[in-house]
């Protein structure tokens, strides 16, 4: 029979033993990092060194969760954009599906273009031929419509050069970096060039983000009853463009406070980040994703059509935002 003492003294054993095993345990998880597939670098530190200021509590630049909103630009920040647009690449083969019906498309541009495979002739119609492919492509049409056709399309659709589908070459840093902003009370919104009812579909499966907060340029709908039953119909009109300059305003009209980060990749977010970072008040967070890995994915900036990054890396030095530099910066590019 064990002795008092003996019990006692293996009784603290334990004890101890399982704090040992508890703290050890605590401390695994305070060091997990949020963020595997950045290498820890400059950019990295800007990021993590923001989140802790804005998040904690009785600092100078403590932000109330309501107020932390983020934006992420879209094509070339939270998924691949060469080398065309995916938007683009869904207008080209809805003219292809839909071409047996109109026989005059053989002959008449940009659609001819299209048909006989000739970039450059597509590219010489300019933003008018384009517009018109976008219009003829993505109207006619109620919304739900238009939904299946976009979930379809993602479903058998493939990258050219990675042949995977579309929605599997997400940067895995975003990814990791959008759940580690949720986790520390921040609201995540896409603020995209492209259009709104082309993301939503998928946007929560892939990026956690709900449709509500997912902005986009958008086309004209209107209210139709079609066999007693309620419709919208997306109409050949321009509604609204979030690019450029109408990325704020789309952000001012869609959430209505000013975000306190935001991200992209090109010209077309330089407007967005200088809404966001030039407000005073609280510290805020600008960041530019620099596409410079050319064997993982690709390396452009100022001399590319898709993508362009010129005058937003020329601000980023005086403005003070963080440039990520993928090749150095990421460990990963995509998912395995």
């Amino acid at each position: 029979m064990i002795s008092l003492r003996n019990f006692l003294y293996f009784s603290r054993g334990i004890a101890v033993a399982v704090a040992l095993c508890l703290f050890t345990a605590a401390s695994a998880v305070a060091q997990t990092d949020a963020l595997p597939s950045w290498n820890d670098t400059a950019s990295k530190q800007a990021i993590v060194s923001f989140v802790e200021k804005v998040t904690k509590a009785g600092s100078a630049d403590f932000v109330p969760e309501p107020e932390r909103i983020a934006v992420f630009d879209n094509d070339g920040t939270l998924w691949v954009e060469h080398p065309i647009y995916t938007q683009l690449a869904f207008a080209l083969d809805r003219v292809k599906a839909l071409a047996p019906q109109h026989p005059e498309w053989k002959e008449t541009q940009p659609f001819k273009a299209v048909l006989d495979g000739d970039m450059k002739a597509l590219a010489a119609s300019g933003e008018k031929g384009l517009v018109e492919l976008i219009m003829t492509t993505h109207a006619g049409m109620t919304t739900s419509d238009f939904q299946k056709i976009v979930t379809d399309w993602f479903a058998s659709a493939r990258d050219p050069k990675f042949k995977r589908p579309y929605t599997e070459l997400v940067y895995q840093p975003m990814i990791e970096l959008l759940a580690y902003l949720r986790d520390n009370g921040f609201k995540t919104f896409i603020v995209s060039g492209g259009g709104i009812e082309l993301m939503r579909p998928w946007a929560e499966e892939v990026y956690g983000i709900p449709p509500e907060q997912v902005i986009g340029s958008s086309i004209k709908t209107e209210f139709r009853m079609q066999d007693d039953t309620p419709t919208l119909f997306r109409l050949p009109e321009v509604n609204f463009i979030d690019d450029k300059a109408g990325k704020p305003v789309g952000i001012n009209q869609h959430i209505g406070r000013r975000p306190i980060a935001a991200f992209g990749n090109s010209d077309g977010d330089l407007q967005m980040l200088q809404w966001t970072t030039m407000a005073g008040g609280p510290a805020r967070l600008g960041v530019l994703i620099h596409h410079t890995d050319a064997e993982r994915e690709y390396a452009y900036d100022r001399d590319t059509e898709v993508g362009r990054l010129d005058k937003a890396l020329d601000a980023a030095s005086i403005a003070g935002w963080t440039v990520v530099d993928m090749k150095a910066d990421w460990n990963k590019v995509f998912k395995d």
